[in-house]
C-alpha cells in the first residue's frame, strides 16, 4: 500500500511503462512524470522481468537480520520492560545486552 505523498503508485507506474512502451523515451517518461532517470530505468527493468506484477511495493523489511539480538535475550527484555517500566539503559545493564541492541527490540514496545 501507497502511502499518502507517494509520488509514484502502482497505477502511476503502470502508466510510466506505459509510456516507454509507446516509444517515449526513459528520459522522456522521467522529465515528464517529475522522477529520475534511475527510478524510471528500475521499474521499467523490474516490469521487464515481472510484468506487472514487478509494478507493486515490496516490503522494504530485510531478508536477513545476521545482527539480531537473540530471541531468547528480546523475551527476558520484553519481561523486564513490561514488569519493571525502566528505561533502555537500565534494562541494557540487567540483561548484559548493549545498548545499541537492546534499542532495538525494546523500542518496539512504546
Amino acid at each position: 500500500m501507497s502511502h499518502a505523498s507517494a509520488r509514484l503508485t502502482p497505477a502511476g507506474r503502470l502508466l510510466l511503462v506505459s509510456r516507454i512502451e509507446a516509444g517515449t523515451t526513459q528520459a522522456e517518461v522521467a522529465r515528464q512524470m517529475g522522477l529520475s532517470r534511475g527510478t524510471v530505468a528500475k521499474w521499467w527493468h523490474r516490469y521487464q522481468a515481472e510484468g506487472e506484477a514487478g509494478l507493486i511495493d515490496r516490503s522494504s523489511r530485510p531478508h536477513r537480520s545476521p545482527k539480531r539480538t537473540d530471541p531468547n535475550v528480546e523475551e527476558r527484555i520484553f519481561r523486564l520492560r513490561r514488569s519493571t517500566k525502566r528505561s533502555l539503559v537500565f534494562l541494557a545493564a540487567r540483561t548484559g545486552c548493549l545498548l545499541r541492541q537492546c534499542g532495538g527490540c525494546c523500542s518496539v514496545m512504546g
